[in-house]
């Protein structure tokens, strides 16, 4: 099946998601959930977290920046818009917005600039019927979780069969497949031991029978374990080869980041190598070159 290509944009500077892409790295860090004192600075107006934050990830490699304002008792649909225009200011980066409250989607859609990827949509009737009409609308991208009104499947094939139902009912509003990215949905390994193969499987489905891009928060596979870092960077290699085409992830961990990069390699995206090739490569030491220049001379004469 011809895979999809999914454009998301800033005002100036275009991503494409694809299986014949390099791997795109959403950015996850500007998300106040578990972070006690952005949760209060957010709240109180003041975003120097934020611009921070927003700024290292994009000089980490992230290619788009996710942007979560959900703050209890917050006013979440003013702190989204205040965010994104703030984030727009200072980076290029196309937007990921992240909210499970419809008016916080329509109030960061409203202002962001270019095409957004909104974040998300489950299988559930109620919930495709009020964000599926608002991606459409304002002519946006969209992340589809696989999981519905029965809850999450442990079931791989339950999960592809929601999956497909959310593509599908994106294309009955108007939204063509390559503007949904499917979420397999990441369980901690911790408490599923065989979340890793199912999330494996249904990639794969996902690829080769709906031929659409997919995503997922990565780093939930290893929550409530030790080192953690390694089991993410493990399981990311083995999705990607399953056909995951991005993840919301945190690009400043050097594993991850090499992960990702590695997996290019492996997967004939980084031509030449010349990506991995020039962040790997060692400079060489001052007169080094010369003096290795002037050897070479006196051996051939």
């Amino acid at each position: 099946m011809k895979q999809a290509e999914t454009v998301i944009s800033s005002k100036t500077k275009t991503i494409i998601i694809g299986w014949e892409r390099p791997f795109t790295i959403i950015g996850e860090r500007i998300n106040p959930t578990g972070r006690k004192a952005l949760a209060r600075e957010m709240a109180a107006g003041d975003f120097s977290r934020v611009e921070k934050d927003a700024l290292a990830q994009v000089i980490a490699g992230a290619h788009i920046l996710d942007v979560n304002a959900g703050i209890p008792m917050a006013d979440e649909p003013a702190i989204m818009a205040q965010t994104i225009k703030l984030v727009q200011s200072i980076t290029d980066a196309p937007i990921c917005i992240d909210s499970s409250v419809v008016a916080a989607l329509e109030s960061g859609l409203k202002v962001v600039e270019g095409k957004a990827l909104v974040n998300s949509v489950t299988g559930e009737e109620e919930r495709l019927e009020l964000v599926l009409p608002l991606v459409k609308k304002y002519g946006a991208a969209v992340i589809g979780i696989s999981n519905d009104e029965t809850g999450i499947s442990h079931d791989p094939n339950v999960r592809f069969d929601v999956a497909k139902k959310i593509v599908e009912r994106a294309m009955d509003y108007g939204i063509p497949k390559e503007d949904v990215l499917i979420d397999p949905l990441v369980m901690p390994i911790g408490a599923v031991p065989l979340s890793g193969r199912q999330v494996v499987a249904l990639l794969r489905r996902i690829h080769d029978e709906l031929g659409v891009n997919t995503t997922c928060g990565a780093s939930n596979i290893s929550f409530g374990l030790p080192a953690r870092e390694g089991i993410n960077s493990a399981f990311l290699a083995m999705a990607i080869g399953a056909g995951l085409t991005s993840a919301i992830t945190n690009p400043l961990k050097a594993d991850v980041k090499k992960t990702v990069m590695a997996a290019d390699v492996l997967m004939g995206r980084d031509e030449n190598c010349m990506t991995w090739i020039q962040a790997n490569r060692k400079p060489a030491a001052e007169g080094e070159e010369g003096r290795g220049g002037r050897r070479r001379r006196r051996r051939r004469g």
